[in-house]
């Protein structure tokens, strides 16, 4: 038992160190993207089904409440948390409905989105990228070495070089973590003093 726990530990090291190795440049345009967006009064819309809307709920928390700094909320929301408007609307429409309709009522051009799915292969996520390009929205998307048509709708891609589950999940929660931090960097660092010449 206690191999197969350090194995398991090991590996997700392996696998995000992979990962953050290669989207490091990525992950820094994404912040000011982000960023950008909060400055020009737009909002942060995230989602996912299963693990995957626990961590977009995870991640608009960090951003409403706060992160690492005591700051303003930031405007975000999981369309995942409402279990009246998705019951409705799985139950009025169909469950591949639940965020493309959201969308269509919530959205605004110049919203950043954050689909979260480890597969790639979930119908209301792609529908909910279908409605995001038709609106303009600039679409970020959170999956697996599996989901590269996910990956191929979105402006902005983050493949985790996995097809494991869990350890999909594990990239996928550090990397919205580093996300909040760096944007929080990016509208509340306060300037440094500039040391004087004699100082």
């Amino acid at each position: 038992m206690k191999h197969a726990i350090l194995n398991a530990v090991q590996d997700s090291i392996n696998i995000k160190k992979c990962f953050f190795e290669e989207n490091v440049d990525n992950i820094i345009e994404v912040s000011r993207v982000i960023a950008e967006a909060f400055n020009d009064g737009k909002k942060l819309i995230l989602f996912g089904n299963g693990g995957s809307a626990t961590d977009a709920s995870h991640i608009a928390a960090e951003f409403i409440n706060r992160f690492r700094r005591e700051r303003p909320g930031l405007p975000a929301i999981a369309l995942n948390t409402d279990p009246a408007v998705l019951t409705s609307i799985a139950n009025d429409h169909d469950y591949s409905e639940v965020f493309a309709r959201q969308l269509k009522s919530l959205a605004e051009e110049g919203d950043v989105i954050i689909a979260i799915s480890t597969s790639g292969s979930s119908k209301n996520i792609h529908k909910a990228l279908d409605v995001a390009k038709k609106k303009r929205l600039i679409t970020v998307s959170f999956t697996g070495e599996k989901g590269t048509r996910m990956a191929s709708k979105s402006t902005y891609a983050f493949v985790v070089p996995s097809s494991d589950t869990p350890r999909i999940q594990e990239t996928h929660i550090t990397l919205g973590h580093i996300l909040c931090q760096m944007v929080e960097e990016i509208l509340f660092e306060v300037p440094r003093k500039r040391h004087s010449a004699r100082g």
